[in-house]
């Protein structure tokens, strides 16, 4: 697979008790994402953080949380991307979805990425 040197960032915040079909919502994306044949997808767990409920989500050892941040971040065409976030809408029951335009400098193995046609 190859990606565009001009390409796009997806990234999805949620909580870490987020489910769609009785998975955590992060797994869910994920092999969504590869089903679609996405260049790939990372999923980052914070140890802290909060969102529209201004509640604080935290790790630590005298305080358990168990819906910790997650941040699930994609990089893909504009074409691609477009066409997963109706799907990734029918996934979610809340949370942030950002995008925004990327210069990909490496890909795969160490491959320069095509310059595309403006």
């Amino acid at each position: 697979m190859e990606l565009p040197k001009d390409a796009v960032l997806l990234r999805i915040f949620f909580g870490e008790k987020d489910h769609h079909h009785g998975k955590p919502l992060y797994e869910a994306v994920v092999l969504e994402a590869r089903k679609q044949h996405m260049a790939g997808a990372t999923v980052l767990r914070g140890p802290m953080g909060y969102g529209h409920s201004t509640r604080v989500h935290r790790s630590s050892f005298l305080e358990i949380s168990e819906d910790l941040p997650i941040v699930i971040e994609i990089v893909d065409t504009q074409e691609k991307i477009d066409g997963f976030l109706p799907v990734l809408d029918g996934m979610m029951k809340s949370g942030l979805v950002t995008v925004e335009n990327v210069q990909v400098l490496s890909y795969g193995n160490g491959k320069r990425p095509k310059e595309t046609s403006a």
